[in-house]
């Protein structure tokens, strides 16, 4: 048995905490929301996230980060990406252990266009702690939370740490591959948010499964051009935290970036999207931050462009579809 901190009693850290519980772990649950906590310890219910779950009672929410993280082996972060470094900086003065970090967001920093994990690193010295891994791949919390069968990965350059964070969540319905293509897995996990928006926005339009195949197809040929730009293998994103996760994201209701996207394909204006969605809509933030990284880094890629004109320039939605359809034809192979 381990003990492992939750940072970010969402959906998703909600369901990763329960998966690591049912495996027999001493898990604590850290968020600032001191009603959700009290729900949490009261209640045994996460009712905002996942209003159906009963949360295993093993599960114990702190309000007091120090509280949390005590006598740690394994730290999770599940934090939306703007709130990562801040947390990071709060868990350096609280930890009394060397842990392994773990993270299961998907993004990048506005700004500074870094993955999550070099965020981390950067924050919490190497002094202080053991390897970082990546949790990612397609999964939605509300599939884990009742046992669907479902398979990511645990990505970092230290083959130990992976195997020791597969061995963690590991059981007959979430099953870990390891992988030691850190920027693969997390470019991957960011950008397929902004593809996922596109597809939403398509179903809203009311096109069909043609289109809907066109958008993953070509983002998915985005994301890697991004992708080997920034360092990674390009065999990554025909795996779980490339296609998979992309397909999962790009076709499914619970997403909550197709979810977005399909409510401003109805014509809904952003800031009403992101008001009543109730929860963070990584693909926004990831869009503006994906349009500078591909500017810098010489990277075309005309389906996140045209979601960024559609996010930040207030374009007409069905005048940007057609519009880049209209673009000078292309050879589809066309790698870089």
């Amino acid at each position: 048995m381990k003990k492992i901190a939750v940072l970010g009693p969402g959906s998703w850290g909600t369901a990763l905490a329960q998966t690591l519980a049912e495996n027999g772990h001493d898990v604590r649950i850290w968020g600032n929301v001191p009603e959700q906590i009290d729900e949490i310890n009261n209640y045994h219910t996460n009712k905002h996230f996942l209003p159906d779950l009963q949360i295993p009672e093993s599960i114990v929410g702190y309000k007091e980060l120090a509280e949390a993280v005590d006598g740690a082996d394994a730290v999770l972060f599940v934090v939306p990406t703007k709130a990562i470094r801040s947390v990071a900086q709060e868990l350096l003065e609280k930890m009394n252990t060397k842990p392994i970090i773990i993270h299961a967001s998907k993004g990048l920093e506005q700004g500074t266009h870094k993955r999550i994990s070099e965020v981390i690193a950067e924050e919490l010295p190497e002094e202080k702690r053991q390897a970082i891994v990546v949790l990612s791949g397609p999964s939605h919390a509300e599939e884990v939370a009742v046992h669907d069968i479902t398979t990511i990965t645990a990505a970092s350059i230290d083959q130990k740490a992976a195997e020791f964070v597969q061995d963690l969540f590991m059981n007959d319905y979430f099953r870990i591959y390891t992988n030691n293509d850190v920027i693969g897995v997390e470019t991957g996990a960011a950008l397929k948010n902004i593809i996922a928006i596109g597809a939403g926005a398509i179903h809203g339009l009311g096109f069909g499964d043609d289109a809907k195949a066109a958008i993953m197809t070509r983002g998915l040929a985005e994301i890697s051009r991004l992708g080997v730009a920034m360092g990674a293998n390009p065999l990554t994103f025909i795996g779980l935290s490339g296609v998979g996760d992309l397909i999962v994201t790009c076709t499914s209701v619970h997403s909550r970036n197709w979810r977005a996207g399909n409510l401003l394909g109805q014509g809904h204006k952003l800031s009403e999207v992101l008001e009543n969605m109730g929860m963070v809509v990584e693909g926004v933030s990831t869009t503006k931050a994906a349009v500078e990284l591909a500017k810098q880094l010489n990277v075309e890629m005309p389906i996140t462009e045209t979601i960024y004109s559609v996010l930040y320039e207030d374009k007409d939605i069905r005048q940007a579809a057609k519009d880049i359809m209209l673009r000078d034809g292309k050879t589809e192979n066309e790698f870089m």
